[in-house]
């Protein structure tokens, strides 16, 4: 029976269904909008799409970069440093969008710093 309704990528990892791969060059794009050395600053309404992109992203990147962190060993370095790294992009997504166009700077900033990092682990970790 259909629900009319998409799945959620919680529901999908409970009934074992297989998720897409994230889109990696797509999330590395992104990224490379704020952090690339020659990036021009986006302009107002582009940084609050920029963010919300960057959020997005890091709620795809991290059920999938915890999970395959958790399956090494409990001692593990890389396990260790997947699980800060994921700790870290919570802890940003938590952050608010910021009252002054500086301060939405710097959060986007940070956002994308987490996505470039969970990246990485991604890439590290998932075969």
């Amino acid at each position: 029976m259909t629900t009319g309704r998409t799945r959620s990528a919680t529901e999908d990892t409970e009934t074992g269904q297989e998720q897409c791969p994230p889109d990696i060059a797509t999330m590395r794009a992104t990224v490379r909008r704020l952090l690339a050395a020659d990036a021009e600053p986006p302009a107002p309404d582009e940084l609050s799409t920029l963010a919300l992109l960057l959020r997005g992203h890091i709620n795809v990147l991290i059920p999938s970069v915890a999970a395959a962190a958790l399956r090494l060993p409990k001692d593990d370095v890389p396990r260790a440093c997947a699980m800060a790294c994921v700790g870290e992009a919570r802890m940003r997504l938590r952050l608010g969008d910021g009252d002054t166009d500086t301060v939405r700077t710097a959060v986007a900033v940070r956002l994308a710093r987490s996505v470039n990092a969970l990246a990485d682990h991604y890439e590290t970790l998932c075969p």
